[in-house]
């Protein structure tokens, strides 16, 4: 639920309908092309994760979410925390669509001096809120945020972001334990299970199954959907928001590495993306033709 009503960025190449109040289809939509457009800054990176996430932080940044583009910092905003910092590229995508970042610094992404760094940096971007390293770190500082705004009576929520990669570190359960803990009624986790990491397949690196009964075992609420299906998620978030309990709330969602771009989703290992030069163009074209395929149907 932001609060303004977000500006419609210009955007080259891509056409839309007119006026700001766009669905959440369009802004996923969008968000993804943001991303391939600074991922062919550098012919390469995280994009197959960011592909992934975009219908994810449509729904967060566009239904869930208060927040104030023109006021990051505004107190009374709800904290999106990203624990995972090589998705940096999807939260810049999600930051420029909500009018955070300007769409011209695209160009900057990753280079010296730039406010887009490949690994989020909070010193570095207006909306990030934490800087990402080393994994299994962000549940723990989103546990200190709501803590810190359940005894400032601020009625701000905290979501934290993670991978599923991030389940394999015992500082990650150690953080859900002292949440249900403090009774963080506020805090509200979303795991990115992609299936993926940096060593290979994600349960075959160290199976994290059953995930639902593992985090209601720790003392959450507990949701899981299918991470690409908007109306889905717009479901377990606000079912999540809406909780009466006063203990935390995570929501699992199972993503497709690469979704929207079928030659992408396709590649064995897709963790790290290289990308050939004439490649960029042709994603952006097939996310273009499913997005006005769409908007024929009157799905979008």
């Amino acid at each position: 639920m932001p609060t303004p009503a977000m500006p419609a960025l210009a955007m080259p190449g891509a056409r839309r309908p007119h006026g700001a109040n766009l669905s959440l289809a369009e802004r996923a939509y969008r968000i993804r092309r943001h991303a391939l457009r600074m991922g062919e800054v550098q012919g390469q990176g995280y994009i197959a994760q960011a592909l992934g996430v975009a219908d994810m932080l449509a729904v967060s940044y566009f239904h869930a979410l208060n927040y104030r583009p023109d006021e990051p910092e505004w107190e009374g905003r709800d904290r999106f925390l990203l624990s995972i910092g090589h998705y940096a590229i999807a939260l810049y995508a999600a930051l420029i669509e909500a009018g955070i970042l300007p769409e011209g610094e695209i160009e900057t992404y990753g280079a010296d001096d730039s406010r887009m760094p490949m690994s989020g940096m909070a010193a570095y971007t207006p909306g990030m809120e934490i800087t990402g390293g080393s994994l299994g770190h962000g549940l723990g500082i989103a546990v200190g945020f709501a803590l810190g705004l359940k005894r400032k009576r601020n009625p701000a929520f905290v979501y934290n972001l993670l991978s599923d990669g991030e389940l394999d570190e015992g500082s990650t359960w150690e953080a859900a334990m002292a949440a249900a803990s403090h009774r963080l009624g506020n805090l509200i986790a979303i795991v990115d299970v992609n299936l993926m990491q940096a060593d290979g397949v994600s349960v075959e690196v160290s199976n994290f199954e059953p995930l639902e009964p593992k985090w209601a075992a720790f003392g959450w609420h507990v949701s899981r959907v299918d991470g690409n299906d908007i109306p889905a998620l717009v479901a377990a978030f606000d079912a999540a928001r809406a909780l009466a309990e006063p203990r935390p709330r995570v929501i699992i969602c199972d993503t497709k590495m690469a979704k929207g771009v079928p030659f992408l989703e396709a590649r064995e290992r897709n963790h790290f993306l290289r990308v050939e030069a004439d490649e960029w163009a042709k994603a952006i074209d097939i996310l273009d033709a499913a997005r006005d395929a769409a908007l024929a149907r009157g799905d979008a």
